[in-house]
């Protein structure tokens, strides 16, 4: 699974093959573990998060949700852009769940309490690059915003 996900990610033309549904979480992950990255700052209650969301989406483990995150960041290491994580996803999952993406992503971004500039961007990117609209993503924002209080 881990091996198939990165040639999908850093193939330039990858042949248009079904994730499997194991593939799709490991990509979702990679794709929270970079936007936790990109503002330079990869805080532990931003990995608690990543687990959290992974084992909610998943029905894991705490225990399992951290190893699909360990591996999820060396996916994240070595894909080379934002652009191929949000092409294997788009590709391969309905649209409901898409926009399912950008509030796990919205869950992670707002995990450490601050909305962050670099995090907001790669959200924005994401979603328009998932083809999910503006209404969606600001509904999956309030969504996470409303639990979180």
């Amino acid at each position: 699974m881990f091996g198939r996900l990165l040639n999908i990610l850093n193939d330039p033309a990858p042949a248009i093959d079904p994730l499997a549904s194991d593939e799709r979480e490991l990509a979702l992950a990679a794709l929270l573990v970079r936007l936790a990255r990109s503002d330079e700052d990869y805080a532990e209650a931003e990995k608690v998060r990543i687990d959290r969301v992974l084992a909610a989406r998943n029905g894991l483990s705490t225990q399992e949700a951290s190893e699909l995150r360990h591996h999820a960041e060396e996916v994240e290491a070595s894909a080379p852009d934002t652009v191929r994580f949000t092409r294997a996803l788009k590709d391969k999952v309905a649209y409901e769940d898409r926009a399912g993406v950008i509030e796990a992503l919205w869950d992670v971004a707002l995990a450490d309490g601050e909305r962050d500039a670099h995090e907001e961007t790669l959200i924005r990117l994401a979603s328009k690059l998932l083809g999910v609209n503006d209404v969606d993503s600001a509904l999956a924002r309030r969504r996470v915003e409303e639990r979180r209080n």
